[in-house]
């Protein structure tokens, strides 16, 4: 049985693990739809990926960009505007799609519930996710490519229990991101998961099926991950952000 031919959305199509994205997705024989900020950004991505234009800070640029969508892989990010790309693309993204369903995976990060200005948003942008009514894998890796030749097994953690700020917290490859990220969306166990992605000692999975499905589903209607620390409650959020979450509820 083949996977069915997607139309993916990728945000942050032009960052290093938005390209690897792109080129997994053409691998996997789907249609990734590359959003960039203008057209002179487009000579950095595969040729065979479609792009357009729209800016991920303003719903209203991006109606071309969600059109006839199929699935969304987030993997953007900046931590120096944090409330306006790690929590605002995601809103911003949900609300231009204005409660049509479609597949989500949203890259975040190892560390996501220490309480950092960045770490927080991203957090954020998590639960508005969750919120929405759609599927979705939220997945949070960990160290970008400091992973040993031999340590390339997919060995997903949850809780995000590890927070030392350093490699010690789990390291992966970012072929690898991109390619859970990828088969997430087609892979029925990964569905209302959320995890840390990381790698250990020994070879990779020809399939992720069993390791999605040994991981925990998040509970209906929950805010945060599995085991996750409650340390971001909802009555101390700022009013900003609960409008945001009531908005995306009300859109399912």
């Amino acid at each position: 049985m083949t996977d069915p031919q997607l139309t993916i959305l990728v945000v942050g199509s032009t960052g290093s693990i938005g390209r690897r994205v792109v080129d997994e997705a053409l691998r996997r024989g789907h249609r990734p739809r590359a959003l960039v900020r203008s057209p002179d950004r487009t000579p950095a991505l595969n040729p065979d990926a479609e792009a357009v234009v729209g800016d991920l800070t303003d719903s209203a640029t991006l109606a071309a960009a969600v059109d006839d969508v199929d699935a969304v892989i987030f993997t953007h990010g900046d931590n120096s505007n944090a409330e306006a790309v790690n929590y605002g693309a995601v809103r911003n993204v949900l609300n231009a799609l204005a409660g049509r369903p479609v597949r989500i995976a949203l890259m975040t990060t190892i560390g996501v519930t220490v309480l950092r200005d960045s770490s927080k948003w991203k957090r954020r942008g998590e639960r508005l996710v969750r919120a929405s009514g759609n599927e979705y894998t939220i997945v949070r890796p960990g160290w970008f490519d400091m992973n040993d030749a031999d340590q390339v097994a997919i060995a997903p953690r949850q809780g995000d229990t590890h927070q030392t700020g350093t490699p010690a917290d789990g390291v992966i490859a970012r072929r690898q991101i991109a390619r859970v990220l990828v088969d997430s969306l087609t892979n029925p166990e990964a569905a209302h998961k959320t995890f840390e992605l990381v790698a250990a000692r020994g070879p990779e999975q020809d399939d992720l099926g069993l390791v999605f499905a040994a991981l925990t589903t998040d509970p209906d209607d929950a805010l945060d991950g599995p085991g996750d620390a409650a340390n971001l409650p909802l009555d101390g959020e700022p009013a900003s952000v609960r409008t945001d979450l009531d908005h995306i509820r009300a859109q399912r």
